[in-house]
């Protein structure tokens, strides 16, 4: 809870009188201290003693004054204002203003510890900016492909309560919502599952298993759709690759680029896999014969909802590359993409020291 003006002032004057108090009987004992050992030298009568009383005490005042005068001059400026300068640069930020900069006492690599304090909070805002940006990005493009899928059900179902409909029609109407609400379903559960996948630390289930047949299993789980496109599979899979990794977390991996590949080929196209050992690496190259990408997008390709392809934006939510890149990261692997615009792009993932000979 802040404190209010009247409360900070009030606070700022019982410090101000503690700190008089203080260099007010500092200065008293080293004023007494000289002079009992100046009278331990000099023979003085009572008048006199009495005399000098007054005036010591209105010298330890004088000087008393003086150093709190000094004291709160250093402090306004070493410490105070500093501290306003900061105060002011956290004001704006807790306000939502992640652009804040707040600028340093006598610059940004000096040893003054207030320019330490207020590198990491410049430091921390910029984080805090990228993160609101994301943030924003996220729940725009969320509402964005959420938005269309449902817009289309709404039309296509009140289409369906028209009375003049064919049977032919009503088919159509209905497959066409189908394959919408399968979109909507697959977009929560990409999202659910990256969201799982960025916000909790996941430690993979290592066990030993047959890449090769995950490979094949995963790539069967696609034989409508490369059959309905005529797409030609080649594949080159040396036999029997047992690795000791987790694989649920890079069945998704498969599933994403297999989809991914069929999905930007082109009917009559041709999708390739490879699978094959690097000494103790696995390698797993995933390629199509479609549109390719340009260097452009591939910069930015696994980032979420990013899809260079409008064309294809309506068969995707641009999260699968997102949520393959993380799983990737999880197990400690990489992942390349080489890609020439208009002849296909190929996906190279790296499992490194995961061979079991």
């Amino acid at each position: 809870m802040r404190m209010t003006a009247a409360e900070r002032h009030k606070k700022k004057f019982i410090f101000n009188l503690g700190r008089f108090l203080i260099f007010f009987a500092l200065m008293a004992f080293v004023v007494s201290c000289n002079l009992i050992l100046f009278l331990h030298w000099v023979d003085l009568t009572a008048e006199e003693m009495n005399a000098a009383v007054p005036i010591t005490f209105l010298n330890v005042m004088i000087l008393t004054f003086l150093f709190s005068i000094i004291d709160e001059i250093r402090r306004t400026l070493m410490v105070r204002k500093p501290i306003a300068r900061i105060q002011a640069g956290l004001d704006k930020i807790m306000a939502g203003n992640f652009n804040t900069q707040i600028p340093y006492i006598r610059g940004e690599n000096s040893s003054n510890e207030f320019d330490a304090i207020i590198k990491g909070i410049n430091e921390l805002a910029v984080e805090l900016s990228g993160v609101e940006t994301l943030r924003t990005d996220f729940i725009s493009n969320v509402s964005h492909e959420l938005k269309t899928p449902l817009a289309v059900i709404q039309n296509y179902g009140t289409m369906l309560q028209g009375s003049a409909l064919s049977e032919q029609q009503k088919t159509e109407y209905a497959k066409a919502i189908t394959e919408q609400t399968r979109r909507l379903s697959g977009l929560i559960t990409n999202i659910l599952r990256l969201n799982r996948l960025e916000n909790q630390q996941i430690f993979p289930e290592r066990k030993p298993y047959n890449l090769s047949e995950q490979i094949c299993e995963c790539l069967l789980l696609f034989e409508q759709s490369w059959e309905s496109k005529d797409i030609h599979i080649e594949t080159e899979l040396e036999d029997d690759i047992f690795i000791h990794e987790d694989a649920e977390l890079l069945s998704l991996v498969w599933n994403n680029l297999f989809s991914n590949a069929i999905k930007f080929t082109d009917n009559g196209g041709t999708v390739g896999i490879k699978v094959k050992k690097e000494g103790l690496t696995a390698v797993v190259e995933v390629s199509d014969s479609g549109c390719g990408i340009s260097p452009e997008t591939g910069k930015h390709i696994f980032e979420k909802f990013y899809q260079g392809d409008t064309s294809h934006a309506v068969q995707g939510n641009g999260l699968g590359l997102a949520l393959v890149k993380r799983v990737i990261d999880i197990v400690g692997g990489d992942i390349h993409v080489q890609s020439t615009l208009g002849e296909g792009s190929t996906f190279i993932v790296y499992l490194t020291e995961n061979i079991l000979e």
